[in-house]
C-alpha cells in the first residue's frame, strides 16, 4: 500500500520536454482563442469542470495569480459537456479573472492530450513548450516555484 501511495505521489507531477505546441479553442462567447497568441508569456492551462470540488478550489488562487503576474496567463479549459451559458452562470457565483475556453471532451487539443483526471494543470513556457504537468490540485505557489526554475 505504501508503495502505491509513493508511486501515485511520484507520478502526480512530472516534467516534460517537447517542441512548441499550439491549439485553438472557443471562448465562452464563441470566439477563437489560439495559444500561440500568448508566446512570450508563461501559460498555465488548467483542465477543470464545475462538478469537480478540487477544481473549484483552485479558481480563486489561479485568479489571484493571473491578476498579479504580468508574465503569466492562466487559461481555464472547461472539460465537461455543457453549454457555455451554464459555465457563465457558474462563474457568476465563483468568478475567475482568467479566460475560460471550451474543450470538446471527445476531441481535446492533441497538443495537451486527454486529461487522466481533474484537475490537470499544464505549464507552458514562453516559447510554447510544455515544461510541467500536474495531476490533481496544484497551487500558484507550486507553479511560481516551477517558473522560477526556468
Amino acid at each position: 500500500m505504501r508503495f502505491r501511495l509513493l508511486l501515485l505521489l511520484f507520478c502526480a507531477s512530472f516534467s516534460v520536454a517537447a517542441a512548441p505546441i499550439d491549439f485553438t479553442l472557443k471562448d465562452l462567447d464563441g470566439k477563437d482563442f489560439t495559444l500561440s497568441s500568448l508566446r512570450g508569456q508563461w501559460v498555465v492551462a488548467n483542465y477543470w469542470a464545475t462538478w469537480c470540488a478540487p477544481c473549484r478550489k483552485e479558481i480563486p488562487d489561479f485568479s489571484k495569480f493571473h491578476s498579479e503576474r504580468d508574465d503569466v496567463t492562466v487559461l481555464g479549459l472547461t472539460f465537461e459537456e455543457t453549454d457555455p451559458k451554464e459555465i457563465k452562470k457558474f462563474l457568476k457565483r465563483l468568478p475567475a479573472s482568467y479566460p475560460m475556453l471550451m474543450v470538446d471532451v471527445y476531441n481535446p487539443p492533441k497538443a495537451l492530450g486527454v486529461p487522466r483526471g481533474l484537475p490537470m494543470t499544464i505549464l507552458i513556457s514562453p516559447s510554447g513548450e510544455i515544461v510541467e504537468k500536474w495531476m490533481g490540485p496544484v497551487t500558484s505557489i507550486q507553479i511560481a516555484a516551477r517558473i522560477a526554475k526556468k
